[in-house]
């Protein structure tokens, strides 16, 4: 499923016109990026959490060049379902 085809059935199903329901669901995607890009986490109750993983640093080969590459430490988004989205999913 595309964004568009998430602006259309919100349309449909509320009657409201799709440019407005685009601005919306732009809007909401816009505020759980600046969210994370500040490291604030976002709690959906019922839905899930979007948040700011860590990854550590750590030491990786390039085995075409036969070199070792330190990867710093870095922050990455990451989305963890409620337990009654995961029930429904099964």
């Amino acid at each position: 499923m595309t964004k568009a085809d998430i602006v259309r059935e919100i349309a449909k199903s509320t009657g409201i016109d799709r440019q407005t329901v685009l601005t919306s669901v732009e809007s909401f995607m816009d505020l759980v990026k600046d969210s994370l890009a500040n490291g604030e986490n976002i709690y959906l109750r019922g839905f899930g959490s979007f948040i700011v993983k860590t990854r550590a640093q750590k030491t990786a080969r390039n085995i075409s060049k036969n070199t070792t590459i330190i990867i710093p430490e870095h922050r990455i988004p990451s989305f963890k379902p409620a337990k009654t989205f995961h029930d429904k999913i099964k």
